[in-house]
């Protein structure tokens, strides 16, 4: 079999992976990220990652943990083919012969080149993702009336400030996407939030991929890394996936601000306006915000990713 054959089905299967076992922490993670800042006084909606779970669990169920997984599980193919192919693809590029070793510095540019490929269908995805897990199952009307009348649902309103039963802005992926190619500028409405879904994709994957092979070359002893154990595989995955977000957390801040924003009369301008206003209003923990979830999820999701893929791919 052909190794873009290769990459693209250990690919499949290792985002199966990712997303089975990462999900819930994201939507904790997007929960965090989407509140606005607290009036003076007033505290949070959510008081941290803990909170969240448990304020989710009690409104929605196990359910709400796993609220947004249509638009990742239906394109997880596509998106990881994407990645891990691009990664394979630059890999036979960079090589001085069939088969040759690529350096560690060689392996960060794979990374970087496969997270610029895989941007563009990102963008989209985690749109569709953000805005399902950020809309609350039970607000406020003034919180979101709105957004409510830019996606042109009306009626059963109640008086401003009381809660509004069961309010949902989107009944899933399709809903999301339908709204943004009409209300939103069609096609381009669905890559808002592309520059800094390109900020976090592009140096997130150079670190990725560059420090999952620099741990499995330490594990080896710089040796051959194909006997490594499944543990140290596991090891090796989940280093990779915390450098990740260690390294562009802020940047994945900033895209679910604006991908979550209304359109209609829209709080940010641009990456640069939202860095800004999140960092004016609440300083450089506003950048870091929901970041615990993010490297609770890092952990075991890339682990489970890159075993996923390491096993499939090699028996093939």
């Amino acid at each position: 079999m052909a190794d873009a054959a290769k990459d693209l089905a250990a690919g499949t299967m290792g985002g199966v992976a990712q997303l089975l076992v990462g999900h819930p922490f994201d939507t904790i993670k997007v929960k965090l990220q989407s509140q606005p800042a607290p009036s003076p006084g007033v505290p949070p909606k959510y008081t941290g990652a803990i909170d969240a779970v448990k304020q989710t669990l009690a409104s929605e169920g196990p359910a709400g943990l796993y609220k947004g997984m249509g638009a990742p599980l239906a394109t997880v193919a596509a998106f990881n083919a994407v990645l891990f192919t691009a990664r394979g693809q630059m890999e036979a590029l960079l090589r001085s012969s069939p088969g040759a070793h690529l350096t560690i510095s060689q392996q960060f540019v794979c990374g970087a080149g496969a997270g610029l490929a895989v941007s563009f269908l990102a963008c989209p995805t985690e749109l569709i993702k953000c805005r399902l897990q950020a809309q609350s199952s039970v607000a406020t009307v003034a919180e979101v009336g709105p957004s409510l009348a830019a996606a042109g649902i009306t009626g059963g309103s109640v008086g401003a400030g009381s809660m509004a039963s069961k309010v949902v802005m989107y009944n899933g992926p399709m809903d999301v996407g339908r709204h943004v190619l009409r209300n939103e500028g069609g096609l381009l409405g669905l890559f808002t939030g592309l520059t800094p879904t390109l900020l976090r994709e592009v140096p997130g994957n150079a670190f990725m991929f560059g420090v999952y092979e620099a741990t499995k070359q330490y594990m080896a002893g710089g040796q051959d890394t194909s006997s490594l154990s499944r543990s140290a595989l596991l090891s090796a995955g989940g280093i990779a996936g915390a450098s990740f977000w260690l390294s562009v957390y802020p940047a994945d801040v900033i895209k679910s601000k604006i991908q979550i924003d209304d359109r209609s009369n829209p709080k940010y301008s641009g990456t640069i306006d939202a860095f800004k206003k999140v960092y004016c209003a609440e300083g450089i923990k506003g950048l870091y915000k929901g970041f615990g979830p993010a490297m609770a999820r890092s952990v075991p999701a890339n682990a489970a990713c890159f075993l996923a893929y390491e096993i499939v791919r090699s028996s093939l």
